[in-house]
């Protein structure tokens, strides 16, 4: 038998054998990737969309596109112009960065105690702490209303349409979820290395900031992320404090371009909106190698 004889005989051998290897990987792994493709799409598609409207000459909802013909940065500007927008950006990064930042301290500092001292009422602190989770926070608008307009009259300060108001509001809600979470984290790190840090001489204080904090730092990062991404976007308590215009938030002064005209304005929405997720991006740049880690050994126990 010649060698072009045995070629023929062997490609369609070889056809079939790829042909049955494709059709096993379709079968086996093939579904995934479809499925992983619709999801992007899904996930893509919106974005897409919103720096279209934000690219959009016109400006308006009825006129955007998926891909955006002529693309120009007139939506920017008439944001900037004919807003504060400085002032709104400014203040959303405030609540937010602040926010963060005491309630990480906050729920660190509720966390320690819980998880490595015995004194009456822990247990009932824990599920107290749990249980107010179950309940909304909207539920609460109405008597926080009244006590900030009677503190209000007292305290200007810390009144309506103040930094520092709205703050203590958010704040009211640090030791939540986020206590639990970090306790979980806290007890998977081994009692020896206080007590060792004690009999040195070490306070609980020196324990908590040189030894504890370092070695929890992924569970601070992610609620550090979580806290983040729930103020920047948070619109609720906000539209009820901050009623004057430059005392408001990103978000508040966004819904206000639309509410009233959501067609015409849609564009320098949409150029608010990329200008608001941002921040978050970056957050979520900067901690990403803790995320991972904080969000599992968290929760390997309670």
């Amino acid at each position: 038998m010649t060698a072009d004889t045995l070629d023929t005989v062997a490609r369609p051998v070889h056809r079939r054998t790829t042909g049955t290897r494709f059709a096993l990987w379709a079968r086996r792994l093939g579904w995934r990737h479809a499925v992983m493709l619709v999801v992007v799409a899904f996930a893509v598609f919106p974005v897409l969309f919103v720096v279209s409207a934000a690219l959009n000459p016109l400006g308006t909802l009825s006129s955007s596109q998926l891909w955006p013909t002529g693309a120009s940065f007139d939506n920017a500007r008439a944001l900037f112009d004919s807003t504060p927008f400085a002032t709104w950006y400014t203040n959303s990064l405030f609540f937010a960065v602040t926010n963060a930042a005491v309630t990480v301290l906050l729920s660190a500092l509720a966390a320690y105690a819980f998880s490595r001292m015995r004194f009456k009422g822990r247990r009932v602190g824990l599920i107290g702490l749990l249980v107010i989770q179950m309940f909304p926070q909207f539920l609460a608008i109405v008597a926080i209303y009244l006590m900030f307009s009677d503190l209000g009259e007292l305290y200007p300060a810390i009144g309506f349409d103040t930094r520092w108001g709205l703050l203590l509001v958010y704040l009211g809600g640090a030791l939540s979820i986020n206590t639990w979470l970090m306790k979980g984290f806290f007890d998977t790190v081994p009692k020896e290395l206080d007590e060792s840090a004690q009999m040195d001489g070490a306070t609980h204080a020196q324990v908590f900031f040189r030894i504890m904090l370092p070695l929890v730092t992924p569970v601070l990062a992610i609620v550090a992320l979580l806290v983040f991404i729930n103020t920047i976007n948070e619109f609720l308590l906000a539209s009820v404090f901050l009623r004057d215009t430059d005392a408001q938030t990103l978000g508040l002064g966004l819904h206000q371009l639309v509410d009233s005209q959501r067609n015409a304005n849609f564009g320098m929405f949409a150029v608010g909106a990329i200008m608001l997720s941002l921040p978050t991006l970056a957050v979520f740049w900067f901690l990403q190698r803790y995320i991972s880690e904080g969000l599992t050994s968290g929760a390997v126990k309670g």
